[in-house]
């Protein structure tokens, strides 16, 4: 099998990314859209370097619902916002990035928590897994979530709670996630990262593959986040 292409790995992501959160999916065109249940209600519509007529397709889309939004995986942000301005959107945020890692010789189990303050709690499901660690008195200190897809590991939602911080959680978090999927004999994982995350996912061999272009109606300011 050839190495995919930014529009099968976009698929890829959509299709964990929704099941973690259990959103519904759907199409718009060709292209995925996501029903985001538990934010606005309605439509997230994705698409990798869609031409100028898939986008004024898409922009049509968007412009039907308010808190619908447009997001462009991308390296060329300039012309998509042109193509933005031209049909009426806005950028709501431009700062995130899909990532991908190569498991092939990377460890692959459950890591050690040196902290007797600590416990680990891993929950699995037939292709997911939920891993967060709490203090003993149950006070959440870091969380995140992982789904498999395609081959492929999909994780959402790393999160380290402010008073737990440089205490190398967050890669906890992630070895033990892919620990937790190690079953699925899976070759790769992707994420959507923050401008902090792309910091921690850089320092554990994560490589960039696509700038994250997030474009919604004029006056919507919330759901710039992939991640949240």
């Amino acid at each position: 099998m050839g190495e995919a292409t930014l529009s099968e790995l976009l698929g890829i992501w959509v299709e964990g990314w929704a099941s973690t959160r259990h959103y519904p999916v759907g199409d718009v065109d060709a292209f995925k859209a996501v029903q985001l249940l538990d934010k606005s209600g309605d439509w997230e519509v994705f698409a990798a370097n869609p031409s100028d007529d898939e986008f004024a397709r898409l922009a049509a889309f968007v412009k039907d619902s308010a808190p619908r939004l447009l997001t462009v995986l991308t390296d060329d942000h300039a012309a998509y916002r042109s193509l933005a301005e031209k049909h009426g959107l806005a950028v709501l945020a431009a700062d995130q990035e899909l990532m991908i890692m190569d498991f092939e010789g990377k460890d692959v189990e459950e890591p050690w928590l040196n902290d007797d303050e600590l416990k680990l709690t891993t929950d699995l499901e037939d292709h997911s897994a939920t891993v967060t660690v709490g203090t003993v008195d149950g006070t959440l200190a870091a969380r995140g979530h992982v789904a498999v897809t395609q081959g492929y590991a999909v994780f959402d939602r790393i999160v380290t709670e402010p008073n737990f911080r440089r205490r190398g959680l967050g890669s906890f978090v992630m070895r033990a996630l892919t620990a937790a999927v190690s079953e699925h004999d899976l070759e790769q994982g992707l994420l959507i990262a923050s401008t902090d995350g792309q910091h921690l996912y850089h320092h554990l061999g994560w490589s960039d593959i696509s700038g994250v272009l997030m474009l919604a109606n004029p006056g919507t300011t919330k759901g710039g986040s992939l991640s949240d």
